[in-house]
């Protein structure tokens, strides 16, 4: 893990990962202000924001993460999860160092409490990943393990490449970034978009001193784009497993989103800073069956691999659709034209379909 202090001054100019940021504003003085997410950090010279990879430079606005990767690997879509999007395909996933968000459960903290370091980085530039993906045979691209709009200038490159080789493109958010930032990204080729929300307003503020407003406002403006979506609530013992707060965020989807958009309810393991024990599976079961009773027509139990409730049923007759083993797909019976073999209903599945099951390994 990389850790320590990083001086931050034109010495720095010299290194390939630091690249001019987009989105910020001279303010007064040699101060500016980030426009990249919604923290909107106001820097001094010789400072960085919260998320330690947008620093001031000169009075000018610099990240220093553009191609510095710290992972780089296929992956099966539907761990990030995405449950309708492009199902059994994989996607060439890579991420960078640290994060705007500071959950003491971080799954990935290895990454996500790591501090930039520029003068020791790696450049890898942006068609690389594209050589990598083709190579390997993947159907897309993925931003993830850490919050990927951090790596927004870079995602930008990536993507306009991945759509010139006929890849997807995806981000696996917590959904905090400007509004203009979304657009961009979808401009340069964003396809699809998972969310975390990490519960209610009480509980963001109180661990990332953010507003869940934001994250559920960027959701539904990435629908209202086009983008695929899909929600993920991590249920934590004792903090977002309280059935009134479960039941808060199941009218928010439905409110913002709309019934077809898949709702997960993720299973939780300690991790980092938190040793509250797993979450109960049977929390995870309420959680679900409120949210088919309440409207929500595609639900998921995740981390919690071989039970039925990270299968996709039909919503109209209940009708087994695709048959999930954690990540894997073990049987898929959408039709071609993507409705239910049963009952006909449509089913909302983006990208195109499975073309082979990949065996269990």
């Amino acid at each position: 893990m990389r850790a320590g202090h990083l001086r931050i001054d034109e010495s720095l100019l010299g290194c390939p990962t630091v690249r001019e940021a987009l989105l910020y504003e001279k303010v007064r003085g040699s101060k500016v202000r980030c426009n990249l997410c919604e923290r909107r950090c106001l820097i001094g010279e010789g400072a960085t924001g919260f998320c330690r990879t947008r620093a001031n430079i000169g009075g000018r606005l610099y990240t220093l993460v553009y191609g510095d990767l710290s992972a780089l690997e296929s992956r099966p879509i539907e761990i990030k999860p995405f449950f309708h999007f492009w199902p059994g395909s994989t996607a060439l996933t890579f991420s960078t160092w640290s994060c705007n968000f500071k959950c003491p459960w971080c799954q990935n903290w290895t990454l996500s409490r790591a501090t930039p370091d520029p003068p020791s980085a790696t450049y890898i530039p942006p068609e690389h990943v594209i050589r990598v993906a083709k190579a390997n045979g993947d159907e897309g691209t993925c931003v993830s393990l850490n919050e990927p709009t951090l790596l927004f200038e870079y995602s930008l490159d990536v993507f306009q490449m991945a759509k010139e080789n006929d890849l997807y493109n995806t981000y696996v958010s917590n959904g905090y970034m400007t509004l203009r930032a979304l657009e961009l990204l979808k401009s340069a080729g964003l396809d699809a978009i998972k969310i975390d929300i990490k519960g209610d307003d009480q509980v963001m503020k109180k661990y990332n001193s953010a507003q869940v407003d934001i994250v559920w406002r960027n959701a539904r403006k990435a629908k209202d784009m086009g983008l695929h979506v899909e929600i993920v609530y991590l249920v934590i013992t004792g903090v977002t497993d309280q059935e009134d707060m479960m039941a808060e965020v199941i009218r928010r989807h439905l409110k913002e989103l709309g019934p077809e958009v898949p709702l997960h309810f993720t299973r939780y393991f300690p991790a980092y800073e938190f040793t509250a024990p797993p979450t109960s599976i049977r929390k995870l079961e309420v959680a679900y069956k409120m949210a088919r009773e309440m409207g929500i027509e595609f639900p998921y139990i995740g981390n919690v691999a071989g039970h039925p409730f990270e299968n996709t049923y039909c919503p109209e007759c209940g009708e087994l659709l695709i048959r999930r083993y954690g990540v894997r797909i073990i049987r898929y019976r959408i039709t071609e034209d993507k409705k239910c073999p049963k009952c006909k209903r449509e089913i909302p599945i983006a990208g195109r379909h499975i073309r082979k099951i990949r065996p269990l390994i």
